[in-house]
């Protein structure tokens, strides 16, 4: 496989891989770059992941996830941002310079976005140093609507950008992902305001399918089985200054009831194809 030296495989698209085996895999593919969650390298161990992939020649684009922020208990949030600071020195064990944030939904019995929002920006101004001594930069990750009361607020490039931009953009950045923005009209010039801003922290992609499979939560397409136009979208990022790795992150009970090592194979042609190649 050749033209591969942007892509980042997510290990949420072929999560019935082992570690070992997604490095294995990856080896053989010629795939040099993987973003990695907690879950999965707390129970690989973490040491033992930063050894498995530094050893496999693998370089880690992003960990996933932090956040969480919106709580209004005292004690819950204390909470949330102790785990955060968990997965900042994760990330920096690992390797990776960048940790994505899914910020959070609306707490139980609230209906105040606004207040919410407010508290993850709050929640940011604490976390923000103990990232940066660490050497780690936090990528608020707009969600889809669909996912605004009880996964994430922010639901909107220009929602992450308000709330990126009260801090150095070394510090804290955005994630473009294009299944949670392809329907914004407004995404293209909001690319363009993080990039002129060097906020683009990560660039990731997964297809739009319709009708949605039964929990939306698992409801990402493969590349080119969707509404996407990943080459267009590849163009706004690139436009605005982005030259980083690409991550494929496909949440798909099809996909992972597959053989992963096939999935990858596939998740990599169809990068090729649908993503770099002129149509």
């Amino acid at each position: 496989m050749t033209d591969l030296a942007r892509f980042s495989i997510n290990q949420m698209t072929v999560k019935q891989l082992s570690l070992p085996e997604l490095a294995d895999s990856c080896g053989q593919l010629g795939v040099s770059q993987v973003g990695l969650w907690r879950e999965p390298v707390r129970e690989y161990g973490l040491e033992a992941t930063a050894k498995l992939v530094r050893d496999a020649g693998l370089t880690v684009t992003s960990l996933c996830r932090g956040g969480f922020f919106t709580a209004i208990d005292p004690e819950e949030r204390a909470r949330a941002l102790d785990d955060n600071r968990r997965a900042v020195d994760e990330a920096a064990t690992l390797g990776t310079d960048t940790l994505v944030l899914v910020s959070g939904g609306l707490p139980p019995g609230s209906r105040d976005l606004r207040a919410a929002r407010e508290r993850i920006a709050d929640a940011l101004t604490e976390l923000v140093p103990y990232a940066e001594d660490h050497g780690v930069r936090l990528a608020i990750e707009p969600l889809h609507p669909m996912y605004a009361s009880d996964r994430c607020v922010v639901s909107t490039l220009t929602q992450a950008l308000d709330l990126a931009e009260r801090f150095p953009a070394h510090q804290v950045g955005v994630t473009v992902d294009t299944y949670h923005i392809w329907w914004d009209d407004q995404a293209p010039a909001q690319i363009a305001r993080a990039g002129a801003g060097g906020r683009i922290h990560a660039f990731q992609l997964a297809d739009w399918i319709t009708p949605l499979p039964e929990g939306v939560l698992n409801g990402r397409g493969q590349i080119g089985d969707g509404a996407i136009d990943m080459r267009e979208w590849r163009g706004y990022v690139e436009a605005a200054g982005y030259t980083g790795p690409i991550e494929v992150e496909l949440f798909n009970e099809e996909l992972w009831a597959r053989d992963g090592r096939e999935v990858l194979a596939e998740t990599a042609a169809r990068f090729v194809a649908h993503v770099l190649k002129k149509s």
